[in-house]
């Protein structure tokens, strides 16, 4: 099964077998948008054109593949940014029709956490983060298809948040690396950040704040590293804090974390400490790729063994468990 990913800024292409990754590739687009410290719709679309039918032959060849073996076509539907989600969905959908094979249009949160478990066997239910550039939001996962929303941020997701703090300290982006490796030379108490929404009652999290305490320290003096090392404390502490309340709350050990910040391993650290039964994607499948679509549409073309019409559109705001 193919599956092509294109929610944001990276190109990606996945093949998948029996549950197994076969071919997984990715076309950072990191340098293209690196000089304006963030995404840009318009050129990311572009770049996800010129990629992404020499990404899929190669992804093919790599896989010792003929496109007519493919039994399935899926792509990213939503959410994300509209233009690159109609890249991929509309070449996804013209391959499959050129192939005659049915086509599905994957929930790219769904994916995150196919992608985190691609190397076990972990069957709801559980709780599930996902904790990215775009996103952060925890679920509860009574079965494949039913997600209930139990919290989200409340202003900027995690992924963002060190983003706009790598930039107030002059680094680069993304700032996720930059922050985790910069944190690496500082003392994390030696800046008297705060954990966001501690104390208060249900799920939410709240990062903005963050980054405004960034910038007042930064003008107070602090060492950048030691705001960094800061930063990164409590953003982690914020995530897993709320992570093992609900665990607690809710009778449920067995969690599921996934999205682009779980590449920090001070986060990973962390998990590991809780004692829960922690589930994370292993490195290649941190960030957004093809493979963990082909994987949720794997799962969905098995449960259901029903495609999606070429008709559909893309949902740049589509709630994960809501039906379109």
């Amino acid at each position: 099964m193919l599956g092509i990913e294109t929610s944001c800024d990276d190109t990606g292409v996945g093949l998948v077998q029996d549950g197994r990754v076969r071919v997984n590739l990715v076309a950072s687009q990191t340098l293209l948008h690196a000089e304006y410290g963030g995404v840009v719709p318009e050129l990311a679309s572009r770049e996800h054109t010129q990629v992404l039918d020499r990404l899929t032959a190669r992804a093919l060849e790599e896989a010792g593949v003929r496109p007519q073996e493919l039994d399935l076509v899926a792509a990213t539907r939503g959410p994300g940014l509209v233009g690159p989600l109609l890249v991929g969905l509309g070449y996804a959908k013209g391959l499959a029709w050129s192939l005659e094979k049915p086509f599905l249009g994957v929930h790219h949160l769904e994916g995150h956490l196919h992608g985190a478990l691609v190397d076990v066997s972990v069957e709801p239910p559980f709780l599930a983060l996902i904790a990215s550039g775009g996103h952060t939001h925890l679920y509860r996962v009574e079965d494949w298809g039913h997600y209930e929303l139990l919290g989200a941020t409340r202003d900027d997701a995690a992924g963002e948040a060190f983003d706009k703090v790598a930039r107030t300290l002059g680094l680069g982006y993304p700032g996720g690396p930059e922050i985790e490796r910069l944190a690496q030379e500082g003392d994390s108490q030696a800046v008297p950040f705060s954990v966001p929404m501690r104390g208060r009652a249900g799920y939410d999290f709240s990062f903005s704040g963050l980054k405004t305490a960034a910038v007042r320290f930064v003008q107070e003096g602090y060492a950048p590293a030691d705001i960094a090392a800061g930063f990164q404390r409590v953003a982690v502490a914020s995530l897993v804090g709320t992570l093992e309340r609900a665990a607690q709350d809710t009778g449920l050990s067995r969690v599921v974390v996934a999205g682009g910040v779980t590449a920090n391993q001070a986060l990973r650290a962390s998990l590991a400490a809780t004692g829960l039964e922690a589930h994370l994607p292993p490195p290649g499948l941190t960030s957004d790729n093809g493979a963990m679509i082909a994987l949720a549409a794997a799962r969905r073309w098995e449960r259901e063994g029903r495609a999606d019409p070429l008709t559909i559109s893309a949902e740049p705001y589509w709630p994960l468990g809501e039906s379109v």
